[in-house]
């Protein structure tokens, strides 16, 4: 596929899938606005080549349909995928047989991997600034609340200080000066893993940061790959030949050779500073904290370089599409670490770390169970806040047909657990502090145990406005907000617990619009609560075990403390509205 940004862009063309913007666009907040839009209505990737303040030309929504993730790495990547897991299995063991009749796809493996080629024939080492100075790169502000403007699509490449195993990843960097840039490591990143390490030792952690290059770059350096899987080599594989590097004769870390640019420098230990606040992938503003903080040595970049980029936001935006792309192409694997695991799935409109489900093998009592604690125990998935099993061959992005499947199944003396003082995404505030929060695993395996309801009756409840049925067993009610009424689920199951027990779950929201489809349902719902806070019940304890009733009671209201939803600012919305036509005027 791609070796590098160029060729994609080009086929964008050849396929009248990129729309050039000439006209003066600024990178603070206009930008975004307009790729905002664009993406909105799955409209094409944007070219900004006459961007304020930088002579470097923009280019956005590269992944923002799947047709554009397909044309980006196409089918090969999948089927070498799977067809890989299934010779794992066809080589044990090894005979000579069996490893003749796999001759063609190990042909194909011996493609993965890195080349090393001279500096001369590396496009991203062709310019050097004389002085790092990254204010002459386009870096945009998305939302007016940011806390400045920060590069959305850093590959940013990093070695632990021991073993030399490599990381690439995407991780937030706020500009604060010419050399200068946040690093947002988060708790459960490669990265941040190094980085901690080298503290450990008292050591400056070094740092590449590339920009653009093969799109396979970026989807590595996002993807959720098992730890088995180095970065570099998966990008390798969805290229389908050996990734060109170019290794410095000092024997630091490898420059990308078809990269846009390039970011060099270190991250000393035990120094931070605040970054934030930014509007982030889960829809709000992530608000401001001490991070740890990149030096900038030295920036090369291509002559012609065109610097990638990216707009956060609520979903759905680029992230859901790559992240359908990312999860088809890993879960062939996920079986091999967690043989128990027949499908996996998490889900973008969340922020992919709140909500994820599994269908698994339950081939004796409570197997489900011990599939809970292997997913919880790998690699990102450690965040997941909520975990939904069944053993039943759902589709699990059809999320109204997974959630009937498990409350026709589901009993909640046995099937609901809920840990407390556990870690949580960084992103993720409804834990009430940085980095703490919950979990609950919920579990609908074998034969149905009941039918669920389609249509609500009533009764009238005090605080509620409005009720709406998001799918079979599943009830929304829009409520008063939760600063008037914060003990609302409780008043509801001492008054109405009878009446309601026929929905196995009732969900609290702000609005009703939350019951309007799934990306409304998920979003509102799995960004807005920590099960620990706001799940409620009537329960008996039984050895440690509570024991719960139906109706489960989701409180997904806003709370005091949780930060801001992403809106756009009237006047430049206003502006966008203003120049709409001419900036597609061709």
């Amino acid at each position: 596929m791609h070796k590098n940004l160029r060729t994609f862009i080009e086929q964008l063309r050849n396929e009248n899938d990129i729309v050039e913007i000439d006209v003066p666009v600024d990178p603070h907040l206009e930008l975004a606005e307009i790729h905002r839009r664009v993406i909105s209505e799955e409209g094409p990737a944007l070219l900004f080549t006459n961007v304020k303040g930088s002579a470097f030309p923009v280019v956005t929504n590269l992944f923002g349909t799947s047709r554009r993730v397909d044309l980006a790495f196409g089918p090969r990547p999948e089927t070498l995928m799977r067809q890989a897991v299934d010779m794992v299995h066809k080589l044990m063991p090894p005979t000579p047989k069996a490893i003749w009749g796999e001759r063609q796809l190990l042909l194909e493996l011996l493609k993965v991997g890195l080349k090393s080629v001279p500096a001369s024939q590396a496009p991203v080492l062709e310019a050097q600034q004389p002085q790092p100075d990254l204010t002459q790169l386009p870096v945009i502000t998305s939302w007016q609340e940011d806390g400045g403007p920060f590069v959305t699509l850093p590959l940013v490449y990093t070695e632990h200080p021991e073993t030399g195993q490599h990381n690439l990843g995407m991780y937030r960097m706020q500009i604060f000066d010419a050399n200068t840039t946040g690093m947002h490591w988060q708790i459960h990143k490669g990265g941040g893993f190094h980085h901690f390490a080298a503290e450990e030792m008292n050591q400056a952690l070094p740092v590449r940061v590339h920009l653009g290059g093969p799109p396979a770059l970026i989807a590595s350096a996002i993807a959720p790959a098992p730890e088995f899987l180095p970065e570099l080599l998966l990008a390798s594989l969805i290229i389908g030949e050996k990734l060109p590097v170019v290794r410095p004769a000092d024997g630091g870390y490898p420059y990308i050779a078809e990269a846009e640019f390039v970011l060099s420098g270190h991250v000393p230990p035990h120094v931070r500073r605040l970054e934030g606040p930014f509007g982030d992938h889960y829809g709000y503003y992530s608000l401001a904290h001490d991070f740890p903080v990149f030096n900038v040595d030295s920036v090369h970049h291509r002559k012609d370089a065109i610097y990638p980029a990216t707009v956060v936001g609520k979903p759905r935006q680029e992230d859901y599409y790559m992240g359908e792309f990312l999860q088809r192409l890993l879960s062939p694997a996920f079986p091999m670490v967690m043989p128990g695991v027949k499908a996996l799935w998490t889900y973008a409109e969340t922020g992919f770390h709140s909500l994820a489900a599994a269908v698994v093998r339950e081939s004796y009592s409570r197997e489900a169970l011990a599939n809970a604690f292997r997913i919880l125990g790998e690699g990102q998935l450690t965040l997941t806040k909520f975990l939904m099993l069944t053993d039943r061959p759902v589709s699990l992005e059809n999320f109204p047909e997974l959630m009937e499947t498990i409350l026709e199944r589901f009993d909640p003396a046995c099937d609901l657990f809920i840990f407390s003082n556990t870690s949580m995404d960084t992103l993720d505030y409804t834990g009430r502090r940085l980095n703490h929060g919950s979990k609950a695993v919920m579990i609908g395996t074998g034969k149905a145990k009941r039918s669920l309801p389609g249509e609500f009756h009533g009764p009238d409840m005090h605080g509620v406005k409005q009720a709406a049925v998001y799918c079979r067993g599943a009830l929304v009610l829009e409520t008063d907000s939760f600063v008037d009424t914060p003990d609302l689920a409780e008043r509801l199951l001492a008054h109405h617990r009878e009446e309601l027990k026929s929905w196995p779950m009732i969900f609290l929201v702000d609005d009703i619009s939350a019951a309007s489809g799934q990306s409304a349902f998920l979003w509102t719902i799995f960004t807005r609560f920590d099960p620990a806070h706001d799940i409620y019940a009537q329960a008996e304890w039984s050895r440690h075990h509570a024991r719960y009733q139906f109706p489960i009671i989701v409180d997904a209201r806003m709370k005091p403390g949780y930060p801001d939803e992403l809106e756009v600012d009237p006047a430049i919305k206003q502006l966008v509205d203003e120049r709409w036509k001419e900036y597609f005027r061709s």
